[in-house]
């Protein structure tokens, strides 16, 4: 006993974590292989009997995880874009390119302190980044992306889809009326007048897309519009092309129409009197709401995720990488080494100054690139989803840099303004376009 004693006494405290960490983990891996093994077949005939469940916990997940990302490359894209239009760089120290500076703003934004004031409605004024932050989640789930690539093919997408939508200014009123500040309740005010003013012409813009399609399924919808770019609903209906991308900036508070948050005017609006996470919520929203703005509109008028163009000659790669048995491991293990080392050649071979460390950790980097864009060339090539993945994401991003270009570009409008364009203009347009769809369709019916 002495001698244990005496030896433990010798070791340093990494060694004895380590002593004690490796047997208790060791036993924890083999109590967790037996319950794995105990629990899993009854796991899996539950999951089998409830699909439906599982579809719904994977679908609302993947939505979640997705916005971070999105919401992250639009504030990239507005802080980059931006700076090129007014002749300035942009980010460009935090990442490559300044890739990472719009995640350090995030994780800024979070680490604030989260401050209520005195006076507030404290239940209405925390709930309310949470409801309009909900309203963008939700109204993801009507989106297709690509063939399957859809978490729910109601056939009602587009009701649910402005449904949802207009709830967005519940949120805002929560927010303002909640905050106990004059400001605020003046951006709510805004945000419910601007919500009933451009929500009628935006729903109605759609219905001569809903004349020509016959339905109001979203997947509907692009499968009529499958062909070329010369089918898309963007030809047949451009009035309402014009009136859904007016209705649809002033819904999503972008610039020039962003009333319920005018800078010179009311401070910050709706958001005056909120810091750290529920302020972050609020702008969160709004950015992923640019892009679900974005794709619903290349949904209904420029063909989704459809090609606008058939390659000129098909391409068929059959790769089964299943089929390579015991050598896919062997593969996996050896690849690595063996690319990392082959593309660090040249560059430990061609310079002095270049130390073997360097040349294989740049290697190394190289051979992740190499493998990356061949595996996705192979996806793409291999699977409809990816490519209809890409050209949805490609068509919807182009529109979310229309958004960006906007807000550097149009000086905002009064609120009067705002208002009388909405119901002078857009809802006779909207009613207009309905009048000669319908019209058009009944007169080629009896033709």
């Amino acid at each position: 006993m002495t001698a244990v004693t005496g030896y433990w006494n010798r070791l340093s405290l990494a060694s004895r974590a380590l002593l004690v960490l490796v047997p208790a983990l060791l036993v924890l891996g083999g109590v967790a292989t037996v319950a794995l093994a105990l629990l899993l077949p009854p796991l899996l005939d539950f999951l089998g009997a409830n699909l439906g469940l599982v579809r719904f916990i994977i679908a609302a997940t993947v939505i979640i995880v997705v916005t971070i990302p999105t919401a992250f490359v639009i504030i990239y894209m507005e802080l980059k874009v931006i700076a090129r239009m007014n002749l300035r760089v942009g980010p460009d120290r935090v990442g490559p390119f300044g890739a990472a500076q719009s995640v350090v703003h995030g994780l800024k934004v979070l680490s604030k302190e989260d401050y209520t004031p005195a006076g507030v409605d404290v239940s209405v004024f925390t709930l309310a980044p949470v409801a309009v932050f909900l309203t963008t989640i939700m109204s993801f789930l009507v989106i297709p992306f690509a063939p399957g690539l859809v978490a729910q093919d109601l056939n009602i997408a587009l009701l649910y889809f402005f449904a949802i939508g207009g709830l967005n200014v519940v949120g805002l009123m929560m927010a303002g009326w909640a905050s106990y500040n004059k400001y605020s309740l003046i951006g709510a005010l805004r945000a419910a007048a601007q919500a009933i003013s451009y929500e009628i012409p935006l729903t109605l813009s759609v219905v001569g897309v809903i004349i020509l399609a016959g339905t109001m399924s979203t997947t509907a919808i692009v499968a009529q519009q499958s062909g070329s770019f010369l089918d898309w609903n963007v030809w047949k209906q451009p009035l309402a092309l014009l009136v859904f991308f007016i209705a649809a900036t002033a819904e999503a508070n972008r610039t020039p129409l962003d009333m319920t948050e005018a800078d010179q005017e009311l401070v910050a609006g709706f958001a005056t009197e909120y810091s750290g996470m529920r302020f972050g919520f609020f702008f969160f929203a709004e950015y992923v709401n640019v892009f679900v703005v974005s794709a619903i509109m290349v949904v209904l008028f420029f063909g989704g995720w459809t090609a606008p163009f058939d390659w000129p000659f098909p391409v068929q790669l059959a790769l089964d990488p299943a089929s390579l048995g015991i050598g896919l491991l062997f593969l996996i293990a050896l690849a690595p080494v063996l690319g990392t080392v082959i593309l660090a050649l040249p560059f430990w071979l061609g310079s002095s100054r270049i130390s073997t460390l360097q040349a294989l950790l740049i290697g190394f980097v190289l051979f992740n690139v190499v493998a990356v864009a061949a595996l996705l060339g192979w996806a793409f090539v291999s699977f409809d989803w990816v490519v209809g993945l890409f050209w949805m994401l490609a068509k919807s991003y182009v529109f979310v840099f229309v958004f960006v270009q906007m807000r550097a570009t149009f000086p905002r409008v009064r609120i009067d303004q705002l208002m009388g364009f909405a119901w002078k203009w857009l809802l006779p347009a909207a009613l207009l376009n309905i009048f000669v769809t319908a019209i058009a369709v009944s007169l080629v019916g009896k033709g």
